[in-house]
C-alpha cells in the first residue's frame, strides 16, 4: 500500500487559515471605520490577530486602510514649548556634564602617562646594560 500524500490536506489547511486571516482584516477594517479614530496598519493587524508583513502583502487592504486615514482627522496632540528658564536648565546641566567629563578625560590620561612612564621604567631596569 502506498503511502497517503497529505499534500492534499496541508493546502487545503493552508488555504483556510489564509481565508481566516483575511476575513479577521476585513473586519478589524470595517471596525476601524464605524469607530471615529485614525486606524493604523500596526492597530488593525494586531486587532484582526495578522502580522503586519503579511498585511502589507494584501493591497487591497493596504488601499483600505489608507483610505480610511485620509477619511480620519490625524490625532491632535498639544506641543508645549519649552519655557526660557527650562531650556537654560538643560543648558547649565548639559554644560556641568562637559565640564565633568572634561575633567575626567584629563584625569585619565594623567593616569594614563603615569603608567606608561611605569612601564618603560621597568623595562630598561629589566635590559642587561651595554658595557
Amino acid at each position: 500500500m502506498p503511502p497517503a500524500d497529505n499534500a492534499r490536506f496541508l493546502v487545503e489547511a493552508s488555504k483556510a487559515r489564509s481565508r481566516q486571516a483575511r476575513e479577521r482584516a476585513e473586519e478589524a477594517i470595517k471596525t476601524a471605520a464605524r469607530r471615529s479614530e485614525r486606524p493604523t496598519v500596526v492597530g488593525i493587524a494586531s486587532a484582526a490577530g495578522v502580522s503586519r508583513s503579511w498585511l502589507y502583502t494584501q493591497t487591497d487592504l493596504i488601499t483600505a486602510i489608507n483610505q480610511l486615514q485620509q477619511r480620519a482627522p490625524t490625532p491632535h496632540r498639544a506641543r508645549h514649548a519649552a519655557s526660557d528658564a527650562s531650556l537654560h536648565r538643560r543648558l547649565e546641566t548639559a554644560l556641568e556634564r562637559n565640564r565633568q567629563l572634561r575633567d575626567q578625560v584629563t584625569d585619565l590620561t594623567r593616569k594614563l602617562e603615569t603608567a606608561h612612564g611605569e612601564i618603560r621604567r621597568l623595562r630598561t631596569l629589566g635590559q642587561p646594560s651595554a658595557r
